[in-house]
């Protein structure tokens, strides 16, 4: 087992608490050496003092001892009273800090100082109760990591969820859940593991396993495009269900439905069929941090599979069925490459075809000879045509 350090930290947002009084802590999402990701909560104020010590323990670098000689980022001290927007303004500041900070040589990127700052603590895993007079708004970075006041318009409102069956977790970056569970979803990543957070509890749920409260989920899921993405496996899968297709690493596909329980469908040729998200990678991109998640987290469950689902929704999930697909599939390619498309003939369609035959179209003569032309030309017409050769 190597050395244990930091892979890489992350800002995610701030948070607006009221408990015991108005404050505001930031959200790191710290990747380990092993592979694990935790959420961690700090205050400015301990950044500040973890800053501080950091200048005492590297003098030289922190260009105590000559200018020219620092580079240990630049940290502004904190404020008398620290407000939304203060808080807004220094997430930029904050997340290029952590960068600068992670790329110096290892015996500051890596020290045991660094380490102990952002290792979970106790208040990390307590979240706010339910008694609470008021709950904490958070805060998101923009997803195009932009950090500007303008680009946050307001507390993020985390969706509401409901578990429809138990889940027990199989590691310890996920949380389990039992039927009726109500969870705030923080994060929905693209491979159907939601960061979820309940009471004091929080971690990695499945998508497939969780139902908004107010309509049914499928309604979330975007629309598919036929045009397809290019993709490539850095995972085999063997397809265990009829409507699942099994490929092997290395090759390359179109997703043309990207579905929010990280179950995508795929097509290869003529054939389309489900595929786990995690296991796929856009063509041209790096492949080695994906494998390492998959490494730490395999596929999440799919909704076939879960037994004893309770939805509160009188209306049942609806999906394309893989007929569709391969048929709106067919078509797309067919009239990209202006082919016809020659739909499957169904029972009675000749009887159809009789009852409503094509108008016959009117021949078209066969064009004459240059002789023939010579030939019934006039005199005039011919003298003319020999002067012109």
């Amino acid at each position: 087992m190597g050395d244990t350090f930091i892979r890489h930290i992350a800002l995610l947002g701030f948070e607006k608490r009221f408990v015991p009084s108005q404050h505001y802590v930031y959200m790191f999402l710290v990747k380990w050496q092993d592979l694990s990701e935790k959420v961690v909560y700090r205050r400015f104020t301990e950044i500040y003092e973890f800053h501080k010590m950091l200048k005492e323990m590297f003098p030289i670098e922190a260009g105590d001892i000559n200018a020219e000689n620092r580079i240990i980022p630049y940290l502004p001290a904190p404020r008398w009273f620290d407000g939304q927007r203060v808080a807004e303004s220094r997430q930029g500041t904050l997340t290029e800090y952590f960068n600068t900070l992670m790329g110096l040589p290892v015996k500051i990127s890596r020290c045991q100082h660094l380490l102990n700052f952002f290792k979970v603590r106790p208040d990390d895993l307590k979240l706010p109760t339910d008694n609470q007079a008021k709950k904490p708004e958070t805060y998101l970075v923009p997803k195009n990591g932009k950090n500007n006041v303008a680009d946050i318009t307001g507390p993020i409102i985390l969706q509401t969820y409901r578990a429809i069956a138990d889940y027990a977790k199989s590691s310890g970056t996920e949380m389990a859940v039992n039927t009726g569970d109500v969870v705030d979803v923080v994060e929905k990543s693209e491979s159907g593991w939601w960061f979820c957070q309940m009471k004091t509890k929080r971690g990695w749920v499945p998508a497939s396993y969780l139902e908004p409260l107010d309509s049914p989920d499928e309604a979330e899921d975007p629309e598919p495009n036929y045009a397809g993405e290019l993709y490539v496996t850095i995972k085999a899968y063997t397809a265990v269900e009829d409507d699942e297709v099994s490929l092997t690493e290395g090759e390359a596909i179109d997703v043309i439905h990207k579905l929010l329980d990280g179950w995508w469908v795929v097509r290869k040729g003529d054939v389309t069929g489900y595929f786990p998200s995690m296991y796929l990678q856009k063509s041209g991109q790096d492949v080695t941090q994906a494998q390492r998640q998959i490494r730490g987290r395999g596929a999440p469950p799919r909704r076939s599979s879960i037994r004893n689902a309770q939805s509160i929704h009188q209306r049942s999930r609806r999906r394309l069925s893989q007929d569709a697909y391969r048929r709106n599939s067919v078509r797309f390619l067919q009239q990209r490459r202006g082919a016809p498309a020659p739909g499957p003939q169904s029972p009675g369609s000749e009887s159809r075809a009789g009852a409503n035959p094509p108008r016959p179209q009117p021949a078209v003569p066969p064009r004459p000879s240059a002789d023939l032309i010579l030939h019934r030309c006039s005199d005039s017409t011919k003298r003319k045509l020999a002067s012109a050769v």
